[in-house]
């Protein structure tokens, strides 16, 4: 049985910035393999703090439960997405949280296990999905779309300025045979693009699909909008990018809301990782921690906004 390994980043940053209160409820909206609340547990929370991680890929939520098998009674695990997140604190009536986390990167075990169909490093099924029982695959979409959609995703989503010569391939190659596996898109993008550099022709492809199946960027506007309905007064929020994209939503997100009462931003400039990290873990190097505090109203002039964005 292979043994499936993700390195959390930016552990000790995150927590630092995260907890305030070591005996309150905090919550892990993208459990993953229980990285960062596994940290939180031993590091920073007490014997009477409580974690609900979330995660919508059911297998690592499963993967999660066995590693934090020990903190059983500190955490509750929850299968679903992080903008469910309201419904779920309410069915086990929690009135809110003492500070949220949104890690919005892959985990290496999605990456690497073929099965998901994430990296083009790997043959498999075209599918992407965080949580396979629900929405279309990558390879339904890549096979449906029309070429002005796929251009949109493209270029929106992966920033690939040869977005209209991929989705001309695209469309030529599917009107023979549909696409089904992730060698043959990742052959197509190689064949279509030319390769500069050390970055995979098919990288920007890969992300674009993965992010528009999984509605990656609504979710995040999602998050950004209920910050207000979750945490407590006092409560923070910590968001962790991997890609420009996402980023400048969460920087103009936040942003925006300590440009009103009863936020301060508390990373005026992203925490990275420092250099031991991403030698030690390449794949951290290009992640960003943002973090917000919802000001006690005692502090505050005036009443936190609630319809933000």
């Amino acid at each position: 049985m292979t043994q499936w390994t993700h390195k959390s980043v930016l552990l000790k940053e995150t927590a630092d910035l995260l907890v305030t209160e070591p005996g309150g409820i905090y919550l892990d909206g993208t459990l993953g393999l229980g990285g960062h609340s596994e940290y939180l547990l031993r590091h920073k929370l007490s014997a009477e703090g409580r974690i609900l991680g979330i995660d919508w890929d059911c297998e690592a939520a499963e993967l999660a439960s066995a590693k934090l098998a020990g903190s059983a009674s500190q955490i509750i695990i929850e299968h679903g997405s992080y903008t469910q997140a309201p419904e779920i604190l309410e069915r086990h009536g929690i009135a809110g949280v003492s500070g949220a986390l949104f890690d919005l990167g892959l985990s290496s075990y999605q990456l690497e296990n073929p099965a998901k169909g994430f990296s083009f490093m790997h043959d498999g099924p075209l599918d992407m999905r965080y949580n396979t029982g629900t929405g279309k695959t990558a390879a339904e979409l890549l096979n449906t779309a029309d070429y002005d959609e796929l251009v949109r995703i493209l270029e929106e989503y992966g920033e690939e300025r040869f977005a209209a010569r991929i989705a001309d391939k695209i469309v030529d190659r599917r009107a023979e045979t549909p696409f089904a596996s992730t060698a043959e898109l990742r052959n197509l993008v190689r064949n279509a693009v030319p390769r500069h550099g050390r970055i995979h022709p098919a990288t920007k492809t890969f992300q674009a699909l993965r992010i528009a199946v999984n509605a990656e960027l609504e979710n995040v506007v999602s998050a950004l909008a209920m910050l207000d309905g979750i945490l407590l007064s006092g409560g923070r929020a910590a968001f962790i990018t991997f890609h420009s994209t996402e980023d400048r939503i969460v920087k103009y997100g936040l942003r925006g809301l300590a440009e009103k009462h009863g936020w301060k931003l508390l990373t005026k400039k992203a925490v990275k990782p420092s250099r031991a990290e991403i030698l030690e873990n390449p794949r951290s190097r290009s992640a960003k921690l943002r973090v917000i505090e919802k000001l006690d109203y005692r502090q505050s002039a005036a009443k936190p906004y609630a319809d933000e964005f």
